[in-house]
């Protein structure tokens, strides 16, 4: 080549260099006939070629609901087209860098010969590249710079490349091209970009003062704004425009005064976006209702503003279809209010609290061991385990005496729960709630212990609101997806049907509710909802979890970093949200029970000593009772209920011994038998007996009128 035989260095090179250039710019130099052939490209590949930094999720109606940035190498907006930005803009850029753009065919020999002119009065040799000469470098990564300048060899390509790019392309292509394909700012690539990051605008509203301004920036994007200002300034003057130096100066300190920030056009489903636009997507449909996800989110940050005096920072919402199991809104936190915005409380893992319930009962009853009229003691209840005493209590620490499930489940009474437990056994419970899609329970039941009838196990929003899914579907498991095809989804059997709907139509009863909610509650609604809440240990999470025919909605509030709240009820904090959540779907879409399935009778049932008011019950087809449902325990046989087998008991050395006392108990209460210790008869035949403890071993029975022994435990007082 030419270029490699050419001696000299420094000024005496470049302007050979330039000479050599400006001939065949001026058409005096024969272009060889490898030249000729170069291939410059199509615009068409390159506009396809081109890729922004940010990637958008589309609701199900193709709705923009979320940009991502997911390319750190530059910020990259979606590509301009010239009909897309400002006519001044566009006029200022080709005076600022190439002001006889339209009339040249890649090269501009008048440019080469004033830039050869500075150069031999030593002056900076710059200013010979046209639009078309920059854009050949953009496209070409071997056209640019290894250092600060191009070697002579870069230069020779370039403008050979320049003019094989004009014999394919328009100057429309060319220019249109440059504008998005040019820096102007730090890590800002393109018009758009520039526009919005700096200007918070689309480029289509840019002002002839801001032109001149974003158009100063690109000879040196990252020089000083007072050097910025000054040349536009100048620029300004070139321009004919009637502005003052104050103008653009005030103009350009409020563009680069600090660092920039792009507003993105959606932001509501980052946790989505996140899971769905891996591996390079740049766009991706979801199931998501944009209306609805929206809703949500506001609905969201209304009611935590609301709790904000009872600390409550945080909370997440998800709704499915019944139908399909898409996911239709999956609000993961309230976004910029929320006490950490990365966390999704959607997949966070919190204490169920009273949310597990339903399905502890819905055992019971698939099993036949219990009815929704049978009767169970609400009274103090006391439980031997390998790792000491457990006591549960109720919400209020109040005890209702004898209820019936149905009045249990629907107020969410603690003890009758946890004796339930006791029926159905700790082990296939545990099992089913792992069939039920709790993946978060991969312990082993001893490690949840009888208080897992209380939620003690922590599990995600995501996994309850998939189990009540089951339970809206009448038992059978669904897939939840965030994708969109609207196929209804058949499910995998994981509860039986009938006792499914028996526990639907409790957790739908406003007035058995009514013992622990009263009557007017934001669990009530009008039209058909079955509904749960449940609150964890110490006021750390609140829950609120239903569904109608059609949707499923759960809610969690709480706080991420575990802080207690205050004053939050299982009415007061979540159900008030899920409740304005429910009403939004149903405005204008019904919602009726579900049909009794076969194999579920309905029959009239009354109480002994009017426990409860007759009613009308659902039970499984020959498990309704014969007669008035009697007061009895959900163990048959009588027992002791404290002290359990092997109880140590300490008398306390900061009381005198002769006010110490022991509360020996056994249900049902309404047996009348007697107590014995060490084979003596302790003078009592209640339910309650209060012993004066001494120092030994003891064996203590309860012995019905023939003197039969029916329970017997053994304890220690030290």
């Amino acid at each position: 080549m030419f270029f490699r035989r050419l001696k000299g260095t420094g000024k005496t090179c470049a302007v050979a260099a330039l000479v050599l250039l400006c001939l065949v710019a001026a058409g005096l130099l024969a272009v060889p006939r490898s030249v000729r052939n170069t291939d410059a490209g199509s615009f068409q590949a390159l506009k396809a070629s081109y890729r922004t930094s940010d990637a958008v999720l589309l609701d199900r109606r193709g709705e923009v609901i979320h940009t991502l940035r997911i390319d750190d190498s530059g910020r990259r907006l979606e590509w301009a087209r010239l009909a897309d930005v400002s006519p001044s803009f566009l006029s200022t850029v080709i005076l600022v860098e190439d002001r006889r753009f339209f009339s040249h065919h890649g090269v501009d020999p008048f440019a080469f010969i004033s830039a050869l002119a500075r150069g031999a009065a030593g002056g900076k040799l710059r200013g010979a590249s046209t639009i078309s000469m920059q854009v050949a470098s953009m496209v070409d990564r071997d056209l640019r710079p290894k250092g600060m300048r191009r070697d002579l060899g870069q230069k020779w390509r370039q403008i050979i490349t320049a003019l094989a790019m004009e014999r394919s392309w328009t100057k429309e292509e060319i220019l249109e091209a440059y504008i998005n394909l040019v820096y102007y700012r730090g890590e800002l690539q393109g018009v758009r970009a520039a526009s919005k990051g700096l200007f918070g605008k689309e480029p289509s509203g840019l002002t002839q003062l801001e032109s001149v301004v974003l158009a100063s920036l690109i000879t040196s994007p990252n020089a000083p704004r007072e050097k910025v200002a000054a040349r536009a300034w100048r620029l300004a003057l070139r321009a004919g425009m009637r502005i003052t130096r104050e103008e653009v100066g005030r103009k350009a300190a409020d563009a680069l005064a600090s660092a920039y920030r792009i507003a993105f056009d959606a932001s509501l489903a980052p946790h989505v976006a996140r899971m769905l636009l891996a591996g390079g997507r740049l766009k991706m449909a979801t199931s998501l209702d944009g209306r609805l996800q929206r809703f949500v989110l506001d609905a969201l940050r209304d009611n935590l503003a609301a709790l904000r005096g009872r600390n409550v920072a945080d909370g997440a919402v998800m709704v499915v279809d019944n139908a399909t199991g898409e996911v239709l809104a999956y609000v993961g936190n309230s976004g910029s209010t929320s006490s950490a915005v990365w966390v999704d409380g959607i997949r966070a893992h919190r204490q169920a609290g009273s949310t597990l319930k339903p399905f502890l009962y819905g055992l019971a009853i698939e099993k036949g061991y219990l009815t929704a009229s049978s009767l169970l003691e609400d009274t103090p209840l006391s439980i031997m385990t390998p790792t000491g005493l457990y006591v549960p209590q109720n919400y209020d620490n109040q005890f209702r005496g004898t209820v019936s499930v149905r009045c249990a489940l629907a107020s969410s009474l603690n003890v009758p729960a946890v004796k339930t437990l006791l029926v159905t056994g700790l082990e296939p419970f545990v099992e089913r709630l792992k069939e039920l899609g709790f993946a978060s329970i991969k312990e082993e039941p001893e490690f949840y212990g009888y208080s897992i009838a209380l939620g003690s196990a922590d599990v995600e929003l995501y996994e309850l609101v998939g189990a009540y899914l089951a339970l809206a579907r009448g038992g059978r498991r669904a897939e939840m997806k965030l994708t969109f095809d609207g196929a209804a989804s058949a499910g995998t059997r994981v509860m039986d049907e009938k006792a499914s709907y028996i526990v639907s139509r409790i957790l739908s009863d406003r007035e058995s509710r009514a013992v622990t909610f009263g009557l007017e509650n934001p669990l009530a609604t009008r039209y058909f909802s079955a509904v749960k809440t449940g609150t964890s240990k110490d006021m750390r999470d609140n829950w609120c979890i239903g569904f109608s025919r059609r949707y499923t909605v759960g809610v969690w509030v709480g706080n991420f970093s575990g802080e207690p709240m205050r004053d939050v009820s299982g009415i007061s904090g979540a159900a008030p949200l899920w409740l304005e959540v429910m009403n939004f779907l149903h405005g204008t879409v019904p919602s009726t029970a579900p049909a009794r399935p076969r194999g579920v009778t309905v029959a009239r049932v009354r109480f002994e000593g009017d426990i409860e008011p007759p009613r009308e019950e659902f039970f499984l087809e020959g498990t309704e009772p014969m007669e008035v449902v009697r007061v009895q325990s959900a163990h048959e046989k009588p027992r002791i209920v404290y002290p359990p087998e092997g109880t140590l008991i300490t008398i306390d050395p900061d009381i005198p011994e002769k006010l110490q006392r022991v509360a020996m108990r056994f249900e049902p209460r309404s047996r009348r038998l007697r107590w014995v210790l060490n084979n003596t008869d302790a003078g009592s035949d209640t339910p309650l007996f209060l012993w004066e403890p001494r120092r030994g071993n003891y064996t203590l029975s309860i012995v019905d009128g023939d003197g039969s022994i029916v329970d017997s435990v053994g304890f220690a007082v030290r």
